[in-house]
């Protein structure tokens, strides 16, 4: 059985690893029956300036990350923003 804190690793190590990105802060957490659902912030370089080959600029952006109760990513998505609303509310 995995708690909040492991979920909270789990989620960091895999942002960190997927996209470069210079910050990662896990803004919520919330288990659904035995899925954790969880929402970060994180800055990373702007890709239109880098394919410009423009000075790089940080910009933020949220991602949703899901894992299964043995911390298995089962689903990886970058949102248009993040708003504090529950799932269920989308």
């Amino acid at each position: 059985m995995s708690n909040i804190i492991d979920v909270k690793k789990a989620v960091v190590k895999f942002l960190k690893e997927s996209i470069i990105c210079s910050d990662v802060t896990v803004i919520k957490i919330e288990k659904v029956n035995e899925i954790w659902n969880s929402f970060s912030e994180v800055y990373e370089n702007d890709s239109f300036l880098k394919s410009m080959n423009l000075p790089p600029k940080q910009v933020r952006l949220f991602y949703k990350v899901e894992l299964d109760e043995k911390l298995e990513i089962t689903s990886f998505e970058r949102l248009n923003s993040f708003e504090g609303k529950d799932s269920s509310d989308n």
